[in-house]
C-alpha cells in the first residue's frame, strides 16, 4: 500500500520538517574555519599584488633601462685612448688653454708593472676579474661601507670599467648625476666589457686617469714624481701613484703630504688583502702585512723629485688670457664641472683682439708710453710694480669680453686683482650707493640740491672730512645732484647717503646691505659706516656689472664668462646670464645723465687734457680715489686706489690702479690730476680711453649711439639740460633750519660744454646756508652720518662745520655729533 505523504499545505508535514532540520548536528569549527579562510584570502591577494606589482615594477625598469641605454652615447676606440684633458676656446673658437702641463706619454700594456696593475686592482677595485663591467656585490659593499665607514678596496659602486667609461664620455657636473647617465654608464660597461679584454681595459683606464700637477696617466706620473720608469718604481712608488686619481689635489705630496702618505698607505694595506688573480686562480695578496708595516714607515717625499725642468713652457695666449682663464674655471668649477678629468671643450666670451690690447696696454712699456699711459717709474721709485685690475663687459647680456688681474707678473693662476674685493672704490661708489638709490626710492631730479658745505664730521668722532681744496666750499650755496657728482664732491654725497638713512631707504640689517646693493650684485658690500658714500669694497668685476645695469636701461647681469661647455658624450650646454630688473629705467637714464656730464664737461681740468675732442661715440663715466690716512707717512693728495669705470650701450670698462702694498712702497701714487710730469691721478682713465677707443673701432656690433630718454623721465622745465622722474614729486628732500626746502645756485646742464655756472635760484642767501665759516650757525638738516643702525633714521640739526670720516678713518659710532674739529682731513673727490 502507498505510503500516505502530507500536502504541501499540511502544517503537521511542514511541522515535521521543520523539526528535523533544526536537529541536524552543527560542526562547531565550522565558523572558525569560515574565518580563517577569509583571513588567509587576504594574505593570499596581498601577496599576489605586490608580487604582481614587483613584476610590473621589474619589467617597467627594464624599460626604462633599456630607453635610457638606447640613447647611450658612441665609444670610439679613440676616446677610450685619449686624454680627458680639458681645452678653453675664446670667441672666435681658438685654443687658448688646455688642461695639463706635462705630454702626456701612453703605456703599452706590457710596460705596465704587475705590481702597480695589482695595486690599483686593491685600491680600487678588487672583483675587477670576477664582474662583468658591473657588480651588484660591489654597490652593496659600498652601501654598507658608507654605513660603517669602512672603504678598504671599495672606493664606491663603480667598478674599473664604469670609472673609465666616465672618464671617455662623461661628466662630474650635477647634470649628469642622474638615473638616465647612471643607466647608461652601467650599458657602457657591460658592452666595453664584451669588447675589450680586462688587461685592456685595466690599461686604458691606468693611461687615462688624472694624477695631480697637470698630469695625466701613470707612466707620466712615474717620470714626473720620481724621473723613473714605470718597471723601476718601488712598492710605497706604486701604491701613491694607484691611490692618486681618487683625490688629485688632496693627495699631492708636494702640498699635502700628510695626507698623501695616509693614501699610500691606504694602498699598501689593500695590497696586503687578498683579492681574485686570474693567472693563479685563487685570491692572494700582492705584499705581505708583515712588507706593507715596513713600506708604510717610508717617508712620501723619499725619492719625490723637487724639480721638473722638462715642464713645457706656458704658451703665450695662454700668459696674455691668464686672470681670464682663472675666472672660467672658478665658473666651472661652481657649475660642477671638473676641469681636469670631464674631457670639457668650453667655449668662453673671451674677445683675443681686446685681450690682448689690454695686456699690452699694461705690460708693454713702449705701447703704454704710445697710447698716453703714464706708469710710474717703478724701477727707480718702488721694489714693487704699480698694479692693475681691468674687467670689460657686455651691458647688453653680461658677457665678459676681456680681464687683466695683473701686471709684470709671470705667475699663473694666482691672485686676479680684477675679481678681488678688498680695496675702496673711492668716488666711483657715489652713484652705487647716494644718488642711484636717491632717485629710484626718492624720485630725485638730476637737478636736485644737495648741500656744499665746507667739511663733514662723523658722527661721535672729531675726525672730518672735507673736499681737496675746499678752504671755503665751492659753490656757498646748495648745489645740484649733477654738479655734485659731476664735481665729485665728497661732503654733497655724504649728506645724501645720510639722507637716504633718514628716510628710512637705508635701513639697519643683520648683513649690513641693502636689496638695491645686492639687486647689482654687491651683496658683499656692507654699508655699516658713513664712509661707504665715498667708497666701498668692491672689484672692477662687481663694478662693471653694476655700471652695464645703468647701460641697459636697469637690467643686471651677472658676469658671465662661458658661452659654452661640450661634455665627452657630445653634448653641449649653453650657459646665459639671465637679465633681472634692478632699477626703474629713470634711475638708469638719469644716472647715465650725470655720468655723461662727467665725461663732457671739463670739470676741475680733470679731462681737458685727456680728451680735448669729443670721441665718435657717447659714454658716462665716473672717476675713484682712496686716500691714505692722515697719519700715514705720505703727505695729502698721494692715494692708495685710483679708478675709472665707464661704459656705452655696447661697452662697460672697470680700471683700478694701486699697489699691492701701499703703505710699503717709497713713492705713492698721484691722487690730485696736476700738470707735473710724471702726475700718476689719471692713470685708470687713460687705460680706459686707450681700450675703450680699442673696444669701439673694432667690435663688429659696437653701438656708441646716444641712450634715448625712457617714457618715465621728462625734461626740465627749470634746470636746462636736466630730468625728472615723470609724474612724480621727490620726497625726504633737503631743508634748512627755517624748514624751507634747499636751493641750489649753482648747476651744471649735461648739454654744456664746459663749466658754465647757471643760475638756479639766487635766494639761498635767505635760507639760512649763505655763510660757511668754520664759526657759522647756519645749518643743513641731514648733514651728520652715523652708523648703520634703526637710530640713524632720525634727523638731527648739526653745525654747518660738521663732516665725516675717510674711508680710512672711519668708526662705527652713534653718540651725537661732535662741533669741533681737532682733525680734518681734505680728500680729493675724483
Amino acid at each position: 500500500m502507498a505510503e500516505h505523504l502530507p500536502s504541501r499545505g499540511s502544517r503537521t508535514g511542514s511541522a515535521s520538517i521543520t523539526k528535523k532540520r533544526n536537529h541536524i548536528p552543527r560542526n562547531p569549527n565550522n565558523k572558525k574555519r569560515s574565518r580563517l579562510k577569509t583571513w588567509q584570502k587576504v594574505l593570499l591577494n596581498v601577496f599576489l599584488a605586490l608580487v604582481t606589482l614587483g613584476i610590473i615594477g621589474v619589467i617597467a625598469g627594464i624599460g626604462v633601462f633599456a630607453y635610457y641605454a638606447s640613447s647611450s652615447p658612441k665609444v670610439t676606440n679613440a676616446a677610450l685612448v685619449g686624454t680627458s684633458q680639458s681645452q678653453l676656446l675664446d670667441k672666435q673658437g681658438n685654443v687658448i688653454w688646455v688642461s695639463g702641463n706635462q705630454k702626456r706619454e701612453i703605456a703599452a700594456q706590457s710596460e705596465i708593472p704587475d705590481k702597480l696593475r695589482q695595486a690599483v686592482i686593491s685600491v680600487e677595485d678588487r672583483r675587477f676579474y670576477q664582474h662583468n663591467g658591473v657588480d651588484p656585490r660591489r654597490i652593496i659593499g659600498a652601501a654598507f661601507a658608507d654605513l660603517t665607514g669602512s672603504s678598504l678596496g671599495l672606493q664606491g659602486g663603480s667598478t674599473l670599467t664604469q670609472q673609465l667609461i666616465k672618464l671617455t664620455v662623461f661628466s662630474t657636473s650635477a647634470a649628469d648625476q642622474t638615473l638616465k647617465r647612471k643607466a647608461q654608464d652601467a650599458w657602457l660597461a657591460i658592452k666595453l666589457e664584451k669588447q675589450y679584454s680586462k688587461n685592456q681595459i685595466l690599461t686604458l683606464y691606468m693611461n687615462k686617469v688624472y694624477e695631480g700637477n697637470g698630469i695625466y696617466g701613470m707612466k707620466t706620473a712615474a717620470s714626473y714624481y720620481y724621473g723613473k720608469d714605470m718597471k723601476d718604481l718601488t712598492i710605497p712608488e706604486m701604491a701613491l701613484i694607484a691611490g692618486m686619481p681618487q683625490s688629485p689635489t688632496a693627495y699631492d705630496p708636494y702640498t699635502n703630504p700628510k695626507y698623501a702618505k695616509a693614501r699610500r698607505d691606504e694602498v699598501l694595506l689593500a695590497m696586503s688583502e687578498p683579492h681574485y688573480d686570474p693567472t693563479a686562480k685563487k685570491k692572494i695578496a700582492v705584499i705581505t702585512k708583515a712588507q706593507a708595516k715596513k713600506y708604510m714607515a717610508v717617508p712620501i717625499t723619499k725619492g719625490l723629485l723637487t724639480t721638473h725642468e722638462d715642464e713645457v713652457t706656458v704658451a703665450k695666449s695662454t700668459k696674455v688670457s691668464n686672470d681670464y682663464i682663472t675666472s672660467v674655471l672658478n665658473e666651472l668649477k661652481t657649475k660642477g664641472y671638473n676641469i681636469n678629468t670631464d674631457g670639457l671643450t668650453v667655449q668662453t666670451n673671451l674677445n683675443m683682439k681686446v685681450q690682448q690690447k689690454a695686456y699690452d696696454l699694461v705690460n708693454d712699456d713702449a705701447k703704454a708710453t704710445a697710447a698716453g699711459i703714464n706708469f710710474p717709474d717703478d724701477k727707480t721709485w718702488n721694489q714693487s710694480y704699480v698694479q692693475t685690475g681691468i674687467t670689460i663687459t657686455d651691458p647688453r647680456n653680461g658677457n665678459v669680453m676681456a680681464q687683466i688681474g695683473s701686471r709684470k707678473s709671470d705667475t699663473l693662476q694666482g691672485l686676479n686683482r680684477a675679481t678681488q674685493t678688498t680695496r675702496s672704490s673711492g668716488s666711483t661708489a657715489k652713484p652705487l650707493v647716494d644718488y642711484g638709490p636717491s632717485i629710484e626710492y626718492l624720485n630725485w631730479s638730476t637737478a636736485q640740491p644737495v648741500p656744499d658745505i665746507k667739511a663733514f664730521t662723523y658722527k661721535g668722532t672729531s675726525i672730518s672730512v672735507g673736499d681737496w681744496g675746499n678752504s671755503t666750499p665751492l659753490y656757498k650755496t646748495g648745489i645740484t645732484m649733477r654738479k655734485a657728482i659731476t664735481s665729485s664732491l665728497n661732503v654733497p654725497a655724504l649728506n645724501t647717503l645720510q639722507n637716504l638713512w633718514d628716510n628710512k631707504i637705508y635701513i639697519d640689517q643683520k648683513n649690513g646691505s641693502h636689496p638695491w646693493l645686492s639687486k647689482l650684485g654687491m651683496s658683499n658690500v656692507k654699508l655699516s659706516t658713513g664712509s661707504a658714500a665715498i667708497g666701498i669694497k668692491i672689484s672692477t668685476e662687481q663694478e662693471a656689472a653694476a655700471f652695464g645695469a645703468f647701460s641697459n636701461g636697469g637690467t643686471y647681469y651677472k658676469p658671465n664668462y662661458i658661452n659654452s661647455v661640450t661634455t665627452q658624450d657630445g653634448v653641449t650646454h649653453t650657459i646665459k646670464s639671465t637679465g633681472k630688473r634692478a632699477m626703474k629705467t629713470s634711475t638708469a637714464y638719469m644716472i647715465t645723465s650725470m655720468l655723461k656730464s662727467v665725461t663732457t664737461v671739463n670739470d676741475l681740468g680733470y679731462y681737458s687734457t685727456l680728451n680735448p675732442t669729443s670721441p665718435s661715440y657717447t659714454q658716462a663715466g665716473k672717476s675713484g680715489t682712496s686716500d691714505y690716512a692722515s697719519d700715514s707717512k705720505f703727505a695729502e693728495g698721494k692715494a692708495q686706489d685710483l679708478w675709472f669705470t665707464g661704459y656705452t650701450k655696447s661697452a662697460v670698462i672697470s680700471v683700478w690702479n694701486g699697489y699691492d702694498e701701499p703703505n710699503n712702497i717709497n713713492v705713492a701714487l698721484d691722487g690730485i690730476s696736476g700738470s707735473a710730469s710724471g702726475n700718476t691721478s689719471r692713470l685708470p682713465l687713460q687705460i680706459y680711453h686707450a681700450l675703450m677707443n680699442y673696444v669701439m673701432s673694432e667690435e663688429s656690433n659696437a653701438d656708441g649711439s646716444k641712450w634715448k630718454m625712457p617714457s618715465t623721465v621728462e625734461e626740465s622745465t627749470t634746470s636746462a639740460g636736466d630730468y625728472n622722474v615723470k609724474d612724480a614729486d621727490p620726497t625726504g628732500v633737503f631743508t634748512t633750519d627755517s624748514g624751507t626746502a634747499l636751493t641750489a645756485s649753482v648747476g651744471i646742464g649735461m648739454n654744456s660744454a664746459d663749466a658754465t655756472t647757471q643760475i638756479i635760484s639766487s635766494s639761498s642767501s635767505s635760507a639760512g646756508i649763505s655763510s660757511y665759516s668754520s664759526s657759522s650757525s647756519s645749518s643743513v638738516k641731514s648733514s651728520s652720518i652715523s652708523s648703520v643702525s634703526s637710530s640713524s633714521s632720525s634727523s638731527s640739526s648739526s653745525s654747518a662745520t660738521t663732516t665725516s670720516t675717510p674711508a680710512s678713518g672711519a668708526t662705527n659710532n652713534t653718540s651725537t655729533a661732535a662741533t669741533t674739529n681737532t682733525s680734518t682731513t681734505k680728500s680729493n673727490g675724483n
